[in-house]
């Protein structure tokens, strides 16, 4: 049974050492198409942590019993159905939200990152430990959706959540879907520097 904290550990890896858009460049369709905005960020990241965390509990759970052969058309319905469960609840109780996301939801399916960690980590590991691996890397994705969304917005539209901050709107570029590639690639350089200046400091 993992300690706290090798779950700590977890979920920590999930969200700096194996960010699943910085670190691990996956799920870049969304990053890019849909991060306009910090709240976008929140609501599809959210949406990917529930998709992650159980769609992890649940290949852990029946692991064993699924055929090397039919493995990842296994992950692909696990995952469908999970999706489906988040999609209708959206569309139930934040429509709104759930019209300003529209593809991207159903697109989770596809997420690289999902089927990725169920192949590498759920399905060798046990409940636990998968729990907490699908909380770190579904944070993960969250966060970063969320840094990205806050750039854009700021730059872009001169708000935060909808707040005007700015009084105006410095560059609309940031906006626009190529803007997405710029702040996703200035951020990964930003988040490698730190990390190289970390290890360098941390060995003396």
């Amino acid at each position: 049974m993992a300690t706290d904290k090798s779950n700590l550990q977890l979920v920590v890896n999930g969200i700096l050492n194996e960010n699943p858009i910085f670190r691990l460049v996956l799920s870049m369709c969304p990053a890019v198409g849909i991060s306009t905005t910090v709240m976008n960020g929140i609501m599809l990241g959210v949406a990917v942590l529930f998709v992650q965390v159980f769609s992890s509990c649940t290949i852990s759970l029946v692991k064993n019993w699924i055929h090397p052969r039919i493995r990842i058309p296994t992950y692909t319905l696990t995952i469908a159905t999970w999706v489906t469960v988040i999609d209708m609840v959206l569309a139930a109780y934040l429509p709104e939200a759930y019209a300003k996301m529209g593809i991207f939801v159903k697109l989770i399916v596809a997420f690289a990152i999902i089927t990725m960690r169920l192949e590498m980590f759920a399905s060798k590991e046990n409940l636990t430990h998968s729990f907490w691996d699908g909380v770190g890397m579904g944070l993960g994705f969250m966060v970063g959706m969320m840094a990205i969304g806050f750039v854009r917005e700021l730059l872009g539209l001169g708000t935060i959540l909808g707040y005007d901050v700015l009084g105006f709107r410095p560059l609309l570029f940031f906006i626009l879907p190529l803007a997405g590639f710029f702040c996703v690639g200035l951020m990964m350089g930003f988040f490698n520097y730190i990390e190289t200046r970390y290890k360098r400091v941390k060995q003396g």
